[in-house]
């Protein structure tokens, strides 16, 4: 039994195909439903005080300085 031939663009070609399928993979995780209450909390974290509190937004509430 042979085994076929193997050459550089299809070994190119299968690897460009998985990168595809994982970055498709990654957007669909990332953009689905159930993700989207971590990565709010997520994006908050740059705003916690040192005692983890987010501090009140004064500009919505209608008190600006």
């Amino acid at each position: 039994m042979q085994l076929p031939d193997i050459d550089l663009n299809l070994i190119r070609g299968l690897v460009l195909l998985a990168l595809i399928v994982g970055f498709v993979g990654m957007w669909v995780w990332a953009w689905s439903s159930k993700r989207k209450k971590v990565f709010h909390e997520a994006s908050l974290l740059p705003l916690e005080e040192d005692d983890g509190q987010v501090p009140a937004n004064r500009h919505a509430a209608g008190n600006e300085e």
